[in-house]
């Protein structure tokens, strides 16, 4: 006789099948953690590979069964991880995701509806269409038909936003800062566009002035690209400024606010974003400020009209008869077909927490990096690079040279005690410390120090 197929997660037996296997994944992951009693595993690249190889064949010929795979694997992968949960470590824009943005993520992938048609994500879809209108008008509070579209980060957002402007125009070309995040040179290769025109950005943002020139030698149609969080220090460029200098060459502004966007749920610091609602497009990351599971972008957009280039159709997924029934359609929702309802964490965290508990959140985050600049300043054997504008913190010891900083960072990698990542910035690398942990606390931050300053000493 056949043996039964293992059970499935969806349908009214879903749950119970998922029960005691959660039970075993919740088990692993507090196994791995403690084994790894850090922010992330000790030994480098070596010895994490070591340990994946150790687990045995991939592929086994008989199956080990469903518990102790979960088990050896889970306990693997959290020993082995660098843990955005754990307040030292700090290099990257790679936040600690909410447990309850965690079990949403789960209920997502256990019913794993499909959002390319309706009738794969009935409820999925309508959700969307619901939390994209309500952020979308976050962004842009006086426009009449404001949308935004889901997408797996600030890369795909930024690729979308130099579609659209190519769409609008049959050619466009970009001016960025030399700020600006890498995906805009990608993108331009990506959708055959000439490469941008990069502006100098001595200062760390784009300067007024300094676009106006550049804009005055730069023919065509135009999409000049501001940057509210840059990716190693944090630094806003001047929003208002910008959008007075595009708006009088006729450029058209697309604001990456991948890092800096969720700042506007924020009544303390939203002031930092002024401006943002004078770009067409503008894109916002809450696996970053927002704490989300990756992956959770978004595209804003000024205008819906301006996404009815996206359309497409399939038979099978949006037949036009369907559509003319009044099932909606999802294609032109997305480059992607099938894609995840990353909606539904979003949803969850913005009902249970709403905008005062998200904007504490922000607040608290921007607090700490504060508080590191005060400790940074005060510990005479180091550098600050300046006040934080964000939740980026750039320091260094005082009189070390570049091979020095990177060394320091190395060590600590390999020591599996700290992780903190690296910028350039004045012509001289710095060690970068991104705050995201909310639960971080000052004697954390001290720790942080004493690392950093022993390191040094050694």
């Amino acid at each position: 006789m056949r043996a039964a197929p293992p059970p499935l997660a969806g349908g009214t037996p879903g749950a119970e099948a998922l029960r005691p296997l959660l039970d075993t994944v919740l088990d692993a992951l507090r196994a791995g953690a403690e084994e790894r009693g850090g922010p992330l595993p000790a030994g480098g690249p070596q010895a994490v590979t070591a340990r994946a190889r150790a687990l045995g064949a991939v592929l086994p010929e008989t199956g080990t069964g469903a518990h102790e795979a979960l088990r050896a694997l889970v306990t693997a992968l959290a020993a082995g991880a660098a843990d955005p949960a754990h307040p030292l470590c700090a290099a990257h824009l790679h936040t600690p995701p909410l447990a309850l943005a965690a079990a949403a993520d789960l209920a997502a992938s256990a019913l794993n509806p499909s959002m390319d048609s309706w009738d794969q994500a009935p409820a999925a879809s309508a959700l969307e269409a619901e939390v994209t209108a309500a952020l979308a008008a976050e962004v842009f509070p006086a426009a009449g038909a404001p949308d935004a579209l889901v997408t797996t980060g600030g890369t795909e957002s930024n690729q979308l936003a130099l579609l659209l402007a190519r769409e609008r125009h049959g050619s466009v070309r970009t001016v960025v800062g030399a700020n600006a995040h890498h995906s805009f040179h990608r993108a331009a290769w990506l959708l055959g566009l000439p490469a941008p025109v990069t502006v100098p950005t001595p200062h760390g943002i784009l300067e007024p002035a300094a676009l106006a020139e550049a804009l005055t030698t730069t023919n065509g149609p135009v999409l000049v690209v501001a940057t509210a969080g840059t990716t190693d220090e944090g630094l806003i460029d001047p929003l208002p400024e910008l959008a007075d200098v595009a708006a009088a060459h006729g450029a058209e502004l697309h604001v990456d606010a991948a890092y800096g966007g969720p700042v506007l749920l924020s009544p303390t610091h939203r002031r930092l974003l002024d401006g943002l609602d004078r770009a067409r497009t503008v894109t916002v990351d809450l696996h970053k400020l927002g704490w989300q599971p990756a992956a959770a972008g978004l595209l804003a957009v000024r205008d819906a009209a301006d996404l009815a280039v996206l359309g497409h159709t399939a038979d099978y997924l949006n037949a036009d008869d369907d559509t003319e029934a009044g099932l909606p359609d999802l294609l032109g929702r997305s480059l992607r077909t099938t894609r995840r309802p990353d909606v539904l964490k979003t949803a969850v965290t913005l009902r249970a927490l709403g905008r005062s508990g998200l904007a504490a959140l922000v607040d608290a985050c921007m607090e700490l990096a504060q508080d590191l600049a005060d400790l940074v300043e005060k510990t005479p054997g180091l550098d600050l690079r300046a006040r934080p504008t964000l939740t980026t913190v750039l320091f260094r010891p005082a009189g070390a040279g570049d091979e020095t900083v990177a060394a320091i960072r190395r060590t600590l990698l390999a020591e599996g005690r700290a992780v903190l990542g690296r910028a350039e910035a004045d012509g001289r690398l710095w060690l970068k410390a991104t705050l995201l942990n909310p639960h971080a606390t000052p004697g954390d931050l001290a720790q942080l120090i004493t690392l950093v300053e022993g390191s040094t000493h050694r």
